[in-house]
């Protein structure tokens, strides 16, 4: 009796460190030896975390292609700087469709779709924080001329210029992508040997590096922020005179409006252009750097984050989105030439 009590507390104690050892030990794929050791979480931990990325991501995708149905659908809002802003928007919306694969990646610590897709979503990922960096110099040049050139700005800026403009930037920084990690797939399968089977990501050279960093990171960050110094100068400059001229009782020109409107836009889309390099810097530097994949993982989400701000940012400085919500919402988008209503009027 003795002795088969022995047996049970023996097979108890083995049955215990076996399910002690499954817990402290996960891998992505069991069955591969390779495989990459999948994160330990509680279920709390993971249902808080996938209900907060469906959440966003839907949030995210929702009102981004809610502003760009606005800017394409409605007549009146067919101008060089919301093309920009649909631009931008796309950009958003691709980041929201892409935030649930990232977040299995993050969540997970395993990558459970293969090389191919890997190298695919890497290309798309870098495509899509491109486009949004491209798509802030395009506004910063076009508030430049808009503010600093009032005069040039109907003939140097078109809605078909503004178009080619950013076909170009969208084809290029796909280019772009794709030549860094196609050239770098060989340097990452031949040098890395201690990458796990489950695993996403490209090893990228010095050169690569050096080269990434001046395209995506320091030129347009310097560009943004000289052109929007010198644009929130002159619109100063600008306001000043008009705010000057209408306490002295003097007659205030149509071309004045126009040009605190202008100065009112810029302020509007340098607050958006703002909120993304305070995102966007401490990601690349912390990219670049070394540092802990928390920091990585944190800064990560925190440009997602930024992606789902932007329509609100539209909402709180746009009447006309806000009108274009009402009138998508209630299916009124629908009705015989609605595309043709003129959406800056109050009734």
């Amino acid at each position: 009796m003795k002795g088969d009590q022995n047996k049970l507390l023996t097979g108890g104690d083995s049955l215990m460190a076996n399910e002690t050892e499954d817990h402290e030990t996960q891998y992505c794929f069991p069955g591969i030896n390779s495989s990459c050791i999948k994160g330990k979480r509680s279920r709390y931990e993971y249902s808080i975390m996938y209900v907060f990325v469906s959440l966003l991501s839907t949030w995210t995708v929702f009102l981004n292609l809610l502003v760009i149905i606005s800017i394409s659908h409605f007549k009146k809002l067919h101008t060089p700087t919301n093309l920009i802003i649909l631009s931008l928007a796309v950009a958003d919306m691709l980041m929201g469709l892409v935030m649930p694969i990232d977040a299995i990646r993050l969540i997970e610590t395993c990558w459970y779709f293969g090389d191919t897709f890997c190298r695919l979503f890497i290309i798309i990922l870098g495509l899509v924080f491109s486009a949004s960096l491209s798509n802030l110099v395009l506004i910063a040049v076009d508030r430049y001329v808009a503010v600093c050139h009032p005069l040039l700005y109907p003939q140097k800026i078109t809605t078909t210029r503004m178009l080619m403009s950013i076909c170009l930037s969208w084809v290029g920084f796909s280019t772009y992508n794709a030549t860094i990690v196609i050239n770098n797939v060989y340097l990452d399968s031949s040098l890395r040997t201690d990458m796990c089977y489950g695993e996403c990501s490209v090893m990228v050279g010095f050169a690569w590096i050096v080269t990434d960093l001046f395209m995506s990171f320091i030129f347009p960050c310097i560009l943004i922020i000289t052109l929007y110094l010198r644009i929130f100068y002159v619109a100063h400059q600008q306001v000043k005179v008009i705010n000057a001229l209408m306490k002295g009782g003097k007659c205030v020109t149509e071309g004045s409006v126009r040009r605190k409107s202008e100065s009112k836009a810029a302020l509007t889309l340098g607050i958006i252009v703002t909120a993304y390099l305070i995102c966007f810097i401490p990601y690349y530097i912390c990219s670049i750097s070394v540092i802990s994949s928390t920091t990585i993982h944190v800064l990560t989400w925190i440009l997602y984050i930024n992606s789902g701000l932007n329509p609100l940012i539209y909402a709180l400085f746009y009447p006309w989105f806000k009108k274009t919500i009402k009138i998508i919402l209630t299916l009124r988008i629908f009705q015989p030439a609605s595309s043709l209503m003129n959406i800056f009027t109050e009734h």
